[in-house]
């Protein structure tokens, strides 16, 4: 089954700014989030704990690691909201509520 992905403009910077090998894990993640959709689940996707809709597509080079946030849409959708390098073992509540903010954002414009 095949789903499309948008990539916000914040995620889309965000990813500009990787390191080139950790730039090609991330598109490898998100074609393996165009495959599999909501089948994806770790390693490489895990819902947020406390968060209705929000999800975490998980990228590790090395001990590099980054998330990007993401949401499901109507009609196989999955909109990538933002994303951060990880530094600590818990996810950064700023970075989930930076993604809360853009996932309410976008859901009220379109």
């Amino acid at each position: 089954m095949e789903y499309k992905v948008e990539i916000l403009e914040e995620a889309s910077k965000f990813i500009l700014k990787l390191e080139p090998k950790m730039q090609a894990k991330v598109q490898y993640s998100i074609k393996l989030l165009e495959e599999f959709g909501y089948l994806l689940t770790e390693p490489h996707s895990k819902k947020v704990t406390g968060k209705k809709e929000l999800y975490e597509l998980r990228v590790k080079v090395g001990t590099d690691i980054c998330r990007l946030f993401y949401f499901f849409w109507k009609n196989k959708t999955y909109i990538i909201l933002s994303g951060y390098v990880k530094k600590e073992n818990k996810l950064k509540k700023s970075e989930i509520e930076k993604a809360m903010k853009l996932l309410k954002l976008v859901k009220e414009t379109l």
